[in-house]
């Protein structure tokens, strides 16, 4: 799911604040989010500050994040959620410019921001490799979780292909999690491994803006992976697909998900 901080207006000049605690722990309540992966918004919308902000609730209602952070090693640092037999799941969150993410988001040595990569090259791929070499343990399966590419389009473009491939041929990694677009596109499994070119959004506020009815975006999956923790490979992928209306998600038709299928 793309989940962003929810802002609202606090004064006639335009500033804005977050939810007050109250609202978070019914979110986060419902949902029962465990990770979130820091993308774009929280720093897009309201600065440095809405980052903090964002860093802070995520702190104090105990939910893990990956993606962003007050400097580039908090920032590029992995999500670890502990498995009830041994070993972990190692969430780590990227960002690309070419998901309209600005150089000047990224995080460095004294600033915050977000885990920022600026190309798809085989260096890319080695400095990703090298990072989860230094934090995996025998037992962990990985997730990277990367922002790319356009907000619409069903092309997969050659260098996420190949940027995906070296992630799991030289890191490993279990499965590669991409969003930036608004609405599903391809999946691939390589090597008994999976790759989500573009998950679509789970729920957003974009409802009755048209234009984009080719790309069927009122339709939005749900994904469950199964992997086998000694290998790392997927053992099954199940999908349920789910229909926004009303800024609401809603069980489809019968007919619904098979015009998305035939994509």
């Amino acid at each position: 799911m793309h989940a962003s901080s929810i802002s609202k207006p606090a004064s006639p000049a335009g500033a804005h604040q977050l939810p007050n605690e109250s609202r978070e722990c019914g979110l986060s309540r419902v949902c029962r989010y465990r990770l979130l992966c820091a993308r774009q918004q929280p720093h897009s919308r309201l600065g440095h500050t809405g980052l903090f902000d964002t860093l802070e609730s995520l702190e104090r209602l105990r939910i893990e994040s990956a993606g962003a952070g007050l400097d580039i090693d908090q920032a590029c640092a992995p999500a670890a959620l502990d498995l009830s037999g041994g070993g972990r799941i190692l969430v780590f969150s990227v960002a690309v410019v070419t998901s309209g993410v600005p150089v000047t988001w990224a995080a460095r040595s004294e600033t915050p921001g977000v885990c920022l990569l600026t190309d798809l090259s085989d260096a890319s791929v080695d400095r990703i490799t090298e990072r989860i070499g230094r934090l995996r343990r025998a037992g962990d399966v990985v997730i990277l979780s990367i922002h790319w590419g356009p907000n619409w389009g069903f092309e997969i473009p050659e260098e996420h292909t190949r940027f995906a491939h070296g992630l799991i041929d030289q890191a490993g990694v279990s499965i590669v999690h991409g969003h930036s677009s608004h609405h599903p596109i391809a999946i691939e499994v390589y090597r008994n491994r999976l790759i989500l070119y573009g998950c679509g959004d789970f729920l957003n506020d974009y409802e009755g803006i048209s234009g984009y009815e080719e790309f069927l975006d009122d339709l939005t999956l749900m994904y469950f992976a199964s992997v086998d923790l000694r290998s790392g490979n997927l053992l099954g992928l199940d999908m349920v697909p789910l229909k926004l209306q009303r800024f609401q998600l809603v069980h489809t038709s019968g007919k619904t998900p098979t015009c998305c299928w035939k994509r």
